[in-house]
C-alpha cells in the first residue's frame, strides 16, 4: 500500500489521468447496457432482417430518405419520433433496427424507442454509409 501511495503522489498528473479514463469508461459501458441499445454491423443486420423478420427504421431527414433507403424501411424522422412511434406498434414483438446516415441520430432514436417499451431496438453501425461501403442495395421507391 505504502508503494502506491508513493507512486500516486509521485505521478499525480498521470494518476488523475488513470482515474478520469477509468470513470469515463465505466460511465460509458453503463449508459451502453441501461439504454438497451446495441450497435449492429451490416451482416448482423442482414440477418436479423432475414431470419427474424426485423423492421428498419430510417430516421434520416425526408430530402435524405428521398435521395436513398434501404428496400422497405419505415421512414420516421428523428424530429417526430414520439409522436409517430405508433406506426411501430404493430412491430412491438420484432427486432427494430434504426440507420441514419452514420448512426449518430439512429442511436438517440433507438434510446427513445427502448423508453417508449421496444424491448429489442438496434442502430444500424456507421448507418447508411456502412451500408453502401458493403455495396448492399438501396432504392428510391
Amino acid at each position: 500500500m505504502h508503494q502506491l501511495t508513493e507512486f500516486v503522489t509521485a505521478h499525480l498528473a498521470l494518476s488523475v489521468l488513470f482515474v478520469g479514463l477509468l470513470v469515463l469508461l465505466i460511465v460509458t459501458e453503463f449508459r451502453r447496457v441501461s439504454g438497451g441499445v446495441s450497435d449492429l454491423s451490416t451482416l448482423e443486420v442482414t440477418q436479423l432482417l432475414n431470419h427474424k423478420h426485423a423492421v428498419l427504421v430510417d430516421v434520416r431527414e425526408e430530402q435524405e430518405y428521398q435521395q436513398g433507403h434501404i428496400v422497405n424501411a419505415i421512414h420516421i424522422p428523428l424530429g417526430k419520433i414520439d409522436e409517430q412511434s405508433k406506426k411501430l406498434e404493430k412491430y412491438k414483438k420484432r427486432p427494430i433496427i434504426t440507420y441514419c446516415r452514420t448512426g449518430q441520430r439512429s442511436s438517440s432514436a433507438c434510446s427513445r424507442l427502448h423508453k417508449q417499451g421496444y424491448e429489442t431496438v438496434y442502430n444500424l453501425r456507421g448507418g447508411i454509409t456502412a451500408w453502401q461501403k458493403d455495396n448492399l442495395p438501396l432504392t428510391t421507391k
